[in-house]
């Protein structure tokens, strides 16, 4: 008999992969995916712990499941990801119903467990060691991933994917929750990782979208001691057949090498984009902290990214209201936010989260008015600058691939969208990662299309299929 799995995800990218994987390994079960409740067998919960609001928004879905599992009591209630490796056993205690409770680096567990709680043995938890609960060894080996299972039809497009090619972080931010959560900062074997890539080219992919918490730390020494980093994985991975574009994220600022810049510079797939978080422009904050570099080092590797790629789109985030964060300390986030000019910025108000190192150590001592306030002038700085930048691609051609149909044409079109023969609205993203939107025939998804941009937005672009382009045969004609 056919089981049948909900699962809802919250959170990063990795998240969204980890989610892919699961579903990999219990298809392989006999698993089918269900979009409602009511028809599933299992239903699991996908966690973020980076901010308190994720939390509160799981804790209140599960909430909501207390009669429903009352009234279906033989259907499996699961929490994984990095809430339920922070909270362990304490979300069994706030939902009790709840029958599994499963870390990041446990998730290849999952159809095992699903096993023996439908065999009457009662709730089950996996979790990732503490970061001194066992040898450096057998905590790396807890935290682990099974990547190279994969489902196309989990992502949002079959045409993108996500590949992690790194696991943890050793930063310790003293505000982050993901090096106890992700555990140990390593870096998968580059051949797995080739092989992953070459399974999603043969899948279909033609961007991949490479991850690790702070990706442009990769390194991977081998047993005979060849060390291979980014910019070498980055060349290994340009050469295979299929995928057209290449990119990764998120980027910490003191690993932002020469190397790497140029190989973004000289290997065509690589898109001129990337994510380097400041978090403030204060030198105070930032070593409160525990960044690691000063403010006068970011605008160094800032300048060094647009000496080297002058086009290059960089994004960031920032955290406002950190513990003792003054008027003075947020307007240098904000001079910094004028100076650099960033395609975008993610804002958010800073959010204590417990066993970090600022909620043992610091009060959150910045009022939640002046954080809402100084995230909103942040904010619409941001907003500008993106409007003003975008400004600069009027008229301008551009080459997207094509994600599909936007949400717009989905609800107006519903079951009938593949039939349409007539133009729809679809969504697109150039390189540099800007979002266009612009109509066409539903049968564009996945190709690389030249648009001209005719109207922009803070955060959308507005194009037309460049006159005379029919379909991907007209391509190399336009240079594209």
């Amino acid at each position: 008999m056919t089981k049948r799995l909900y699962i809802e995800t919250v959170g990063c990218q990795m998240n969204v992969l980890d989610s892919e994987m699961v579903v990999a390994s219990l298809r392989r079960r006999g698993f089918e995916l269900s979009r409602d409740l009511d028809s599933a067998d299992v239903l699991l919960f996908n966690t973020c712990s980076v901010r308190e609001q994720a939390e509160n928004k799981t804790y209140s879905a599960l909430g909501r499941l207390r009669s429903f599992k009352q009234k279906n009591p033989d259907k499996i209630i699961g929490v994984m990801g990095c809430m339920a490796q922070k909270d362990q056993k304490l979300v069994f205690d706030r939902a009790p119903f709840v029958d599994l409770v499963v870390g990041p680096g446990q998730l290849a567990k999952i159809p095992d467990l699903l096993e023996e709680i439908a065999a009457g043995k009662g709730k089950q938890l996996a979790v990732g060691l503490g970061r001194t609960a066992g040898s450096a060894d057998e905590i790396r080996r807890s935290h682990e991933t099974f990547d190279p299972l994969r489902d196309p039809s989990m992502r949002p497009t079959p045409f993108q994917a996500y590949l992690r090619i790194q696991i943890g972080c050793d930063k310790f931010c003293t505000y982050c929750v993901v090096p106890n959560t992700r555990g140990p900062e390593q870096g998968r074997p580059p051949e797995q990782i080739i092989e992953e890539a070459r399974l999603l080219a043969d899948q279909g992919c033609k961007e991949i979208i490479l991850l690790g918490q702070t990706v442009n730390s990769y390194k991977y020494r081998d047993p005979s001691g060849k060390t291979t980093r980014l910019s070498d994985l980055l060349a290994q991975l340009h050469e295979i057949a299929g995928l057209k574009r290449l990119k990764f994220v998120t980027n910490y600022p003191k690993d932002m090498t020469d190397d790497l810049l140029q190989a973004v510079r000289d290997l065509p797939k690589c898109s001129p984009y990337l994510h380097v978080p400041a978090q403030s422009g204060s030198n105070t904050m930032l070593k409160r902290m525990k960044r690691g570099y000063t403010i006068e080092e970011y605008r160094e590797m800032f300048g060094r990214i647009k000496a080297t790629l002058p086009d290059a789109a960089v994004t960031s985030d920032f955290i406002v209201g950190f513990c003792g964060e003054t008027d003075e300390d947020f307007q240098l986030t904000y001079d910094l936010v004028a100076e650099c000019r960033f395609k975008n910025s993610f804002i958010f108000k800073y959010s204590e989260r417990p066993g970090t190192k600022a909620a043992d150590l610091m009060p959150d001592d910045v009022p939640h008015d002046v954080k809402q306030w100084r995230n909103n002038e942040l904010l619409e700085l941001q907003n500008r600058i993106s409007e003003e930048e975008n400004q600069r691609l009027l008229g301008q051609r551009v080459e997207v691939l094509v994600e599909g149909p936007s949400e717009h044409a989905k609800k107006e079109h519903g079951e009938a969208l593949l039939e349409q023969s007539n133009p729809v609205q679809l969504v697109g993203r150039t390189p540099c990662d800007r979002i266009v939107v612009f109509d066409g025939n539903p049968r564009l998804t996945g190709e690389i299309v030249p648009l001209a941009i005719y109207e922009i937005a803070p955060h959308t672009l507005f194009g037309a299929v460049v006159t005379g382009y029919v379909g991907p045969a007209s391509l190399s004609v336009l240079g594209a």
